[in-house]
């Protein structure tokens, strides 16, 4: 067992070790270490100057005093001297928020330089003040010269005490900077060519794209947009909808503007939290920037509300406050709506569907009556607009199964009882259009999609008629199967085919009111973008082989015998390759699997070509199904999961924007009703006559001095203690 003990070296053989190590340590050769040195030179400070900014950190107020007093008299130490993390006296009692020292110093005339802006950096409000009110002095003094070379200054020259106050977004010093009159400058914009934007960005742009970035930092301060800002919730709108379009432009900054461009979004959104009641909410969501006293009191058409739509603040319209009253107005007719059963909504539902002809009647002959109001409620127009739509996709239902039997042989058939019934419904969806781009403008008209897909699909319904109206000029009696290809009649059945495809589409956008079905067609809209992107890089793709395999092919082009099909679309497919449109449909169809391997083969006996075309066929398919196809499903499925992660925030958008549609005041009635002319028509009619001729007679008579002057004032402006009411809100939270 003693033999098996392992053996411990002695403490003399462990000391001889080490020497060795030492020693052979200490004989290395000079190459093998990095020699090191002080590059930068640095004054060196006396005893009494280090003893100086020792007291200054200390705090010992005695200390420093007897210091700075002796200095004046005898001149021993430079009361501006720096340490060696480049700190002078006042910027180090800034540091540890001594400001028994601070007024010390000022009060001894050291060198301030970058000393407020310190302080505003540390968020010392008492050295903050004490530096404001501070009076230069106006002899010369010692100053090192490192203090006065901007080059070694810790902030760029752009950067101002307000910027900086605000990039802190420290309410008490912005106001201690406010009430100085401070100002802010006005950020250019990205593509401005004035003078000096252009010599700036010559001159260094990467400070000239840093100095906007940091005045756009500090306008979206919270704190200074609740101070300096009338209306704080249209100067969060806009800023950050600018913003949100710089990152699109500048994309070496896209991270920093996007989080800018939330945090007002965050802002006006918690600022709108801070409404204690129903009514200041409706006063904010009502305000308007043009209106009077007198129009406020009665205003209920939510115009910052829509504001907040068209820039897109999404954290504002999904608000709890915002929905809430939104919901209120939208069962207005119906209290307690969603707290009935399901079976109850979907009957009631049904019922009002099918009366919605007899509310349309009663609207028509006296609006004022008790169901004329009626269906003026923006749940029951819903209801009445989506049974309406339904019944006009009922009868395209019925034109697709020819309930109704035509003349299949005669080149202009006599339109049918239900074509006859579904006209009226296309005029009503055109005059629809037209209203809401006469109320609404063309640019806003344009920016919904849905608005397009209504254009594109009343274009086709047009179409349709036109090319039905042409045909039916040409009463002649052939067979089909003779007919050109163009004849009117074919291209008009093709037309009006793809219209039925649009107006069942056009459903898709009736489910954003529901909360199950919202979220999944808003998902469904952002993968269609997806799916434009991925186009664009696949047709690239399938352009690049298309061209080789056409090149490649081109002289093996075969002759079809009479009779004989020819092309990709035989039962026996061949001519695959041989002309590019015949190649691209190919490639096309090869994704699906509907064109077979043999489509590459010739008649002549040449494999090298063979095979050099299989080796382009399938690298095709290769990267098409493997690459590019995952790469959309990837893309579809990024899509998807960042409209689950705020699919409350995004369905509540989405509603209120329907919503908002059946808020307004026109389009009560729905297709086809609304073309009908109602005596409300007639009487708008007659008053927009009256008015023009007032307008004419009023510009034919001598101006007066009365009406030289301008309206009162109390006319023109809002309310001041409206204004004053709003502002403390704004500032409460």
């Amino acid at each position: 067992m003693l033999g098996l003990v392992p053996s411990v070296p002695s403490l003399p053989a462990v000391a001889e070790m080490s020497q060795l190590y030492y020693r052979r340590t200490d004989s290395s050769s000079y190459r093998d270490r990095i020699p090191l040195r002080i590059v930068r030179s640095e004054s060196e400070l006396s005893p009494l100057e280090k003893a100086y900014l020792g007291a200054v950190e200390k705090g010992d107020y005695a200390s420093v005093k007897q210091a700075l007093e002796e200095a004046e008299i005898y001149f021993k130490i430079n009361i501006n001297c720096i340490d060696p993390l480049g700190r002078t006296a006042l910027l180090i009692a800034i540091e540890n928020e001594n400001l028994e020292i601070i007024e010390l110093l000022l009060s001894f005339g050291v060198y301030v330089g970058d000393a407020l802006l310190h302080a505003i950096r540390k968020e010392v409000v008492g050295a903050v003040e004490l530096l404001l009110n501070h009076k230069k002095p106006s002899g010369g003094m010692q100053v090192p010269p490192i203090l006065l070379d901007k080059q070694f200054s810790d902030f760029t020259p752009d950067i101002t005490p307000v910027i900086l106050a605000a990039h802190t977004n420290n309410y008490e010093i912005i106001k201690l900077l406010v009430q100085k009159g401070v100002s802010m400058p006005q950020p250019h914009e990205v593509r401005c060519n004035c003078v000096e934007c252009v010599s700036s960005s010559d001159v260094d742009s990467l400070r000239h794209s840093r100095s906007r970035l940091n005045i756009y930092k500090a306008l979206s301060s919270p704190s200074l947009i609740a101070l300096s800002s009338e209306d704080p919730f249209l100067t969060a709108f806009r800023l950050s909808w600018e913003l949100q379009e710089l990152s699109k432009v500048e994309n070496e900054f896209k991270s920093e503007y996007e989080e800018l461009s939330q945090q007002c979004k965050q802002f006006a959104k918690n600022l709108l939290d801070q409404t204690r009641s129903s009514r200041e909410l409706e006063m904010i969501l009502n305000y308007r920037d043009d209106s009077n006293l007198l129009e406020e009191e009665g205003n209920s058409d939510l115009a910052r509300l829509k504001l907040a739509i068209k820039y897109h603040q999404k954290e504002f319209v999904a608000q709890p406050n915002c929905q809430q009253l939104l919901a209120s107005r939208w069962y207005d007719e119906f209290p307690g709506w969603r707290r009935r059963h399901w079976a109850g909504k979907f009957f009631t539902c049904v019922f009002i569907g099918f009366l919605y002809p007899v509310f349309a009647l009663c609207y028509l002959v006296a609006p004022k009556s008790r169901y004329g109001l009626f269906i003026r409620k923006p749940f029951i127009k819903f209801i009445c607009h989506t049974a309406s739509y339904l019944t006009f996709l009922f009868l395209l239902l019925l034109a697709s199964q020819h309930i109704v039997t035509t003349e299949q042989d005669r080149q202009g058939p006599a339109p049918t009882t239900v074509e006859w019934m579904i006209l009226p419904w296309v005029l009503g969806f055109i005059w629809a259009e037209i209203k809401q781009m006469w109320d609404g403008g063309f640019q806003d008209y344009i920016h919904d999609w849905w608005n397009l897909m209504d254009f594109v699909m009343n274009s086709l319904y047009l179409a349709t008629i036109s090319l039905k109206i042409v045909a039916y000029t040409k009463v002649r009696r052939f067979l089909r199967m003779d007919w050109e290809m163009w004849h009117p009649t074919l291209v008009a059945e093709a037309v009006f085919a793809i219209a039925n495809i649009f107006s069942s589409l056009r459903l898709i956008s009736l489910f954003t009111a529901n909360s199950h079905l919202g979220p999944l067609q808003i998902s469904l809209g952002r993968m269609l973008l997806d799916i434009l992107k991925f186009l664009f890089i696949y047709c690239l793709v399938l352009l690049a082989f298309a061209n080789g395999l056409n090149q490649l092919y081109f002289y093996y082009e075969t002759k079809a015998e009479k009779g004989k099909c020819k092309g990709i679309r035989c039962v026996e497919q061949n001519n695959a390759f041989s002309t590019l449109f015949e190649t691209l449909q190919s490639l096309f169809w090869s994704i699906f699997g509907l064109i077979s391997l043999y489509v590459t083969n010739v008649d002549a006996d040449h494999q090298f070509t063979e095979f050099v075309g299989t080796t382009m066929f399938g690298t095709y398919n290769i990267i098409s199904l493997v690459v590019l196809l995952n790469m959309l499903i990837a893309m579809m499925n990024n899509s998807y999961q960042h409209i689950a992660d705020h699919a409350d925030i995004e369905w509540k958008f989405a509603r209120t924007k329907l919503w908002m549609s059946y808020f307004e005041e026109g389009a009560t009635l729905p297709p086809p009703f609304n073309i009908v002319p109602s005596p409300k028509s007639f009487w708008y009619l007659m008053s927009w006559i009256k008015t023009q001729d007032y307008k004419r007679t009023r510009s034919k008579q001598p101006k007066s001095i009365r009406t030289l002057g301008v309206s009162p004032v109390f006319y023109r402006h809002p309310s001041p203690e409206l204004g004053r009411r709003l502002d403390r809100l704004s500032v409460s939270f």
